[in-house]
């Protein structure tokens, strides 16, 4: 890895690891449910859907993707944070709440994804 490639990855990733903290630093949940974690993986997926269609259209060098995506969204979703979340729920047999969580969280997660490529695309189409 050149030092370059290193530092672009390691500036996303503090981005978003500081993102990440801000978002969820004061817990919040309906009906038990952790809210914050969710937010962020919609947000995170929803980023890096749109990045991947402007990053393509665009031709743009590989180390905007180590920033974007390796960098800011894979420090800033939270996929180890909802399995906890989720173990916690099982704990406590919220048996509901763990399979809305799981719901929402991965079904939401890929909408936002397709979402970001939709409006992306658009993005591009208008621009080129």
């Amino acid at each position: 890895m050149k030092m370059i490639e290193f530092a672009l990855l390691a500036l996303g990733a503090v981005l978003g690891a500081f993102l990440r903290y801000a978002i969820v630093s004061s817990p919040q949940t309906i009906g038990g449910m952790p809210i914050n974690i969710l937010a962020i993986n919609i947000i995170g997926s929803f980023i890096i859907g749109l990045f991947s269609v402007i990053a393509i259209a665009l031709n743009l060098n590989s180390n905007y993707t180590l920033f974007v995506g390796t960098g800011f969204c894979g420090a800033f979703t939270t996929m180890s944070s909802f399995a906890l979340e989720t173990s916690n729920l099982l704990d406590n047999n919220r048996l509901i709440i763990v399979a809305l969580s799981i719901l929402a969280n991965v079904g939401l997660s890929l909408v936002a994804v397709i979402s970001g490529k939709v409006i992306g695309e658009a993005i591009i189409a208008k621009v080129l």
